[in-house]
Order: structure tokens, then sequence, then C-alpha cells
């Protein structure tokens, strides 16, 4: 069984002062009232230039003790916590890595379930109009929010204790999710006051590559959620939290199917339950953001729900186009996997389960985490249609696409040194394992 680590509070004496007058509405809110005189920590990223391109290559993930971004998190997200800010105590929840071949992790959140908030929108839509009378982030208290995140001024990363903000032009903010699923689970609000929908556009992106990267942490993964595909609120937000485990995703053996100009490699997922496709490399951020946001562009304008994991640091981008929900619509789901009441969203894909009830939880098994995931999973069929929307858009923007029918040999940084690219027998297509 595993437990969830705590970490001390290490800038718990960066908050304002509890003590201080109280203004605007009284709620210490992010609407207009309270915001304009309001201050908060600000983390300014370094962003890598062009004269840095090849520097990017060599940036790798490090299991750093003490990584400054991963400080400020941690502890901001544990002085919440102390504060009784959450709706459950995720700390208390059991975890376990379930035997098999894929190593799935299951996790019992009863208290999500029961506290989470719920949706408010169709589910049939990926593109909906972001409403003001629904719930968004401009709602939320300020104490909600750790820090904002934006590129820094100088070369190196910033760090300011008490910032103001600069509301005219809509600072991006990372707050903690009241609902989480680990330990340091938060929320990257791209631009918030601009009350963006939730749909990813270029901008947004490359601000959750640069988190990932600034991060530096093998453990801390950013998530995405279209409607469609289990997200709950209808403003623009990415989810991110650390688990010290490899996701059963990142391990699956993938083939290269394409190459693009900038060193972006594009692969299929295979023997895996879920079909998607695996981004990674590129000479900067830019290159891998413009290919993977012009594909979530794409899933959008052509009403396909999909997911996203951003991981090895920014370095290694998961897509995944699914359908579960319109399964459910149609009926189409078995009333075994409707009654675990389990929505498989970004994390649950990636092979981490969320699950609701203690029976689901004591009898998880391999099968049955792959069982529902099939579920989630377009066929081949309509994933080949998917992936040809994707590539003619690709190519649509100038992007120089090389497809790569066969492939007799390729260098492909492993996660374990001792796994190594090898050839499926009788076939000239790379297996690669990560």
């Amino acid at each position: 069984m595993l437990s969830i680590k705590r970490v001390p509070t290490v800038v718990s004496n960066y908050q304002k002062d509890e003590d201080a007058p109280v203004s605007g509405c009284g709620r210490n809110c992010l609407k207009s009232c309270c915001i304009k005189e309001a201050k908060l920590p600000l983390y300014g990223f370094k962003r890598v230039g062009k004269d840095e391109r090849k520097d990017l290559t060599l940036l790798a993930c490090h299991e750093r003790p003490a990584a400054f971004l991963d400080s400020i998190i941690l502890g901001q997200w544990e002085d919440r916590m102390q504060r009784g800010l959450f709706r459950y105590d995720v700390t208390a929840c059991e975890t376990k890595v379930i035997p098999g071949e894929h190593g799935f992790i299951a996790q019992l959140n009863e208290g999500r379930h029961l506290k989470k908030r719920p949706t408010e929108f169709r589910v049939d839509k990926v593109l909906q109009p972001f409403d003001e009378t629904k719930f968004n982030f401009t709602k939320v208290g300020q104490e909600e929010i750790l820090f904002q995140f934006e590129a820094s001024t100088e070369g190196d990363p910033q760090f300011f204790p008490n910032a103001p903000i600069d509301v005219e032009n809509s600072p991006s903010f990372v707050a903690i999710n009241v609902s989480p699923i680990e330990y340091g689970h938060v929320l990257l609000i791209p631009r918030i006051f601009e009350c963006l929908p939730q749909r990813i556009d270029h901008a947004s992106f490359l601000l959750a590559l640069h988190m990932a990267a600034e991060a530096g942490n093998p453990y801390f993964r950013l998530g995405y959620n279209s409607l469609g595909a289990f997200a709950t609120i209808n403003h623009l937000h990415f989810q991110a939290y650390y688990l010290a485990l490899p996701f059963p995703i990142e391990k699956a053996p993938t083939k290269k199917i394409a190459g693009i100009n900038g060193g972006v490699k594009i692969s299929k997922l295979l023997n895996y339950p879920v079909r998607g496709l695996v981004f990674e490399g590129g000479h900067t951020l830019d290159d891998l953001s413009n290919t993977v946001s012009e594909a979530c562009i794409c899933l959008q304008h052509n009403n396909i729900p999909y997911n996203v994991l951003i991981s090895d640091c920014g370095r290694r981008v998961f897509l995944l186009p699914q359908c579960y929900a319109e399964k459910q619509a149609l009926g189409d789901v078995s009333a075994e996997l409707l009654d675990t009441q389990v929505n498989p969203a970004v994390w649950e894909i990636s092979g981490h389960m969320v699950l609701k009830r203690k029976k689901d939880f004591d009898e998880a098994s391999e099968a049955n985490a792959w069982r529902l995931l099939a579920e989630v999973s377009l066929s081949e069929e309509r994933f080949e249609e998917v992936n040809a929307l994707i590539f003619q858009a690709i190519t649509s923007v100038e992007i120089d696409v090389t497809v790569m029918p066969q492939c007799l040999e390729e260098n492909v940084d492993a996660v374990s040194s001792s796994t190594q690219p090898s050839i499926v027998a009788g076939s000239h297509e790379c297996l690669v394992h990560h």
C-alpha cells in the first residue's frame, strides 16, 4: 500500500497578514471589487529563447529534492491544507499499484465523488461559449490562488512574494484544486481575467509546457480535459500534481509514424487500452507546442473530445481522443461500468484510476482497469480517420511533415537505460519501449 507524502510548509511566510484590513466586498474575491489593491506571489519562469535552441535538447528531468518551484507549489499547497480550504483530506486516501504487466494505480477517493462540483454544461459539444453565470475561477477566493505564473523579465527565474496583480494584462494563476486527486494537486489557469472557455490555444499550451519544463521533476505532470472528455468547468485550465510512480501510459510501447520539421516526432501508442498519439522532441518548446496545439485545435473544431498528458518535464505529450461520454449518452456502456461511477478523464486514461467505491478498490485488477479504458478508446477505424484530420491540420499550417511508413533504425531516449528499441519480428516498423 502506498502513502501520500507530506512536506513541511516552507513558504507560508509569503502569505499576506491574515489580520490585514478587509477591503472590497469582504469575500476577498477575484472580482473588481477586491482585486485592484490585492497582491499575490509571482513566479517568473525562464523562457528559452531562439539563441538557446540547442540547449533545450539537453534539458532533462531530475529528481531534485528541493527544486524551487516544487517547494513553492508544495509549501503553498500545504499551507492551504492547514487552513482547511480543501473539501476532504486527500492524504487519507488509500492508494495501491494493481498487480500486472502495466502497473495501473488505484486510489480510493470517496470524498471526490460526494463533494466535487457538478458539471454545468452540455457534454456533447467540445466548444461552448464561456458563461459567467456558471461557476468559473474568477469566483474563487484569493486564498485559493498560490501564485501568479508569468515569463521572467530577467534571464533567470524570479520569485516575488508580494506582487501587484496586473488585471489589464490578465495574468495566469496557479491555484489549488479544492477536490484534489493527489497531494499537491493544482490548477494552471491561463490569462484568468480573459474568461476563456475550456479550449486549447497556442499561447495557453505553451504556458503549460513551460510549467512542466520549469518544474523539471519527472513526478510532476500536467493534464488537460476537453469538454465532452470530463472537464467539469468551462473556464480554461490545466491540472497538475505529483505522483512518485510512472504512469502506465508512460511505459507503453510506441511506433513512430511521422517526423516534423523542427525535430518533433509523432508516434502512436501500442499495447495500451486507449488509442492515442505521442508527440516528443523539438528543438524548442515552441516547436513541440505549435504541433500539439494545432492537433488539439483540429479536434476541437471537429467536435472530438480529447485528453492531454504532459510528461517528461514538457518533452513528451500524449494526445488521446475519446468517446466514453458519447457511449454513455447512447446507452452503449455496460451497467457494470456505469455502477463504478468512474469518469475516465486524463488521469484515469493515463493509468491512475480514481475509484469511488470501496468494493471497486478492493477488487481492482488489471483486467478491470483495461476493460474500463477500452471503452474510452476510439475504434481503430475511427482513430485512423481522426489521425488523418490531425495530419491535414498540421500540414495546412506549413509544418513540414515526413510520414514514416517504416523505419530501419531509431535512436530514442528510454526511461530505463536497460530498455532498448527493438524491431518487431516480420516487420520493418519500429517498436519503441519507453
